[in-house]
């Protein structure tokens, strides 16, 4: 119990610096970006509106006019714990007079880091019309839903989407398949293009291929050409075979002799 205690005192402590919290936010923020996203689809430290020095906390790289100049979402976390704390404080006392101030102080101060956030770093069509402010905890998001209409305030007069851990999970896997679709859109591309090439390719091999189809029938009709002289040819030496021995001689003349085995004497 007293390691306990000491840890919870080491905790509150943190919690109580101010830098030290929104160090806090901004750690737990990188780590949701950089679990749902890819390295390339997010930055760091953005200065999202041209010839300003206001950098925000992280930035997602949506698809702008080319891949050199994105369209910026600006993502921004804040932690307004005092004021939160003060209205927890208020209900579990019951005060009803203390819970309406702690609530409205919360919703002055959620309305003017949303302001702020706005004239920062909004600013179209370098960045999104709109931003998103991020509170770190699932407590503290719902007391700002639990406030009729501060959440629609701030987006129609600000254009600031508050988002708590499992809504800002939800936004960045819908903006993750998007990316998907518009990646295999890209690639779509790439693939009619090779596709084009492969017809022009392919009328050039029915070309050749046509050429050597009439090669073929070329060759065909030759070696039918030759087949029907061989039968010819044959036939002839089927007539020379038929021939009398003494005809044949005759034919022959001075090569009988040899035929026969012997060679012509001297004087014949």
């Amino acid at each position: 119990m007293q390691t306990l205690a000491t840890g919870v005192g080491d905790l509150k402590r943190v919690l109580s610096n101010v830098k030290t919290r929104g160090t806090w936010g901004e750690v737990q923020l990188a780590a949701l970006l950089d679990q749902l996203l890819t390295g390339d689809q997010y930055a760091c430290n953005v200065a999202t509106r041209p010839n300003r020095s206001d950098r925000v906390e992280f930035a997602i790289r949506l698809p702008g006019a080319d891949e050199q100049h994105p369209v910026w979402l600006p993502i921004d976390a804040k932690f307004p714990l005092e004021d939160h704390q003060r209205l927890i404080d208020a209900q579990e006392r019951n005060d009803p007079v203390a819970l309406e101030q702690a609530t409205r102080a919360l919703e002055g101060r959620l309305r003017e880091e949303a302001r702020k956030i706005r004239d920062k770093y909004v600013e179209p069509p370098y960045t999104a019309d709109f931003a998103i402010l991020y509170l770190p905890t699932e407590g503290l998001y719902a007391e700002v839903l639990r406030r009729p209409g501060l959440a629609d305030d701030l987006q129609r007069e600000w254009r600031i989407c508050i988002a708590g851990p499992s809504t800002l999970a939800a936004l960045l896997n819908s903006l993750q398949m998007g990316f998907r679709t518009l990646a295999i859109e890209r690639r779509s591309s790439e693939v009619w293009a090779v596709l084009g090439a492969v017809k022009a390719e392919f009328g050039r091999f029915g070309e050749a291929l046509e050429a050597t189809r009439r090669k073929l029938e070329q060759a065909s009709r030759s070696i039918e050409s030759a087949g029907v002289r061989t039968r010819q040819i044959e036939r002839k030496l089927k007539d020379v075979e038929a021939l009398p021995l003494d005809q044949a001689q005759r034919q022959l003349g001075d090569l009988a002799p040899v035929l026969d085995g012997g060679r012509p004497e001297e004087g014949d």
